[in-house]
């Protein structure tokens, strides 16, 4: 499924946010906020709001320890670096093909999370996050509780951002609903 088909997602999409100055050139650290700072190189530029303002260009990158490092048109010293530091950065979502059943997690959020065979509706979808293993995903219950459930073929079935849920399979003791 392509990122363009949910017709309420935002454009603009968070990259990262720029921790730190590096060296005295004006080249910048930032902490990916999306897959890897891999990810990020294939931007030749990155927007500082998110309604595609504040273009900029980047002059020079690279992944390094798990950050993106770069250096953008015009920011030429280290001061004009420092006056960077704790921005967001933005990508354009339509200058990205995700790969079949891959998604933004940004997307994911918010979406209903219902059973698979029965339509019952477990909660939310709050939050997307990492583990060594998988990913997971943390559903907010009308109840109040959250349940994590893992990102995997075996639990989520599929994903319907135009109806804004996500069809799943809950492993057995996950939600008290479950066989």
């Amino acid at each position: 499924m392509k990122s363009t088909e949910n017709k309420m997602a935002k454009r603009f999409l968070e990259a990262g946010q720029i921790v730190s100055t590096q060296g005295l050139e004006g080249l910048v650290r930032i902490r990916p906020w999306c897959d890897s700072p891999e990810f990020m190189l294939q931007f030749e530029g990155f927007y500082f709001d998110d309604e595609g303002g504040g273009y900029r260009k980047v002059a020079g990158s690279r992944a390094q320890k798990g950050l993106f490092v770069a250096g953008f048109e015009g920011v030429d010293g280290i001061d004009a670096a420092a006056a960077l530091v704790r921005r967001i950065l933005y990508f354009d979502r339509e200058c990205v093909t995700l790969p079949e059943g891959s998604y933004f997690e940004q997307d994911l959020i918010g979406l209903e999370i219902a059973d698979a065979s029965t339509g019952l509706i477990y909660g939310t979808l709050s939050e997307v996050g990492r583990a060594p293993c998988n990913d997971y995903y943390t559903v907010a219950c009308p109840d109040g509780r959250e349940v994590l459930i893992p990102a995997v073929k075996a639990v989520v079935k599929g994903v319907d951002l135009g109806l804004g849920k996500m069809l799943i399979t809950p492993l057995k003791g996950m939600f008290d609903h479950a066989d």
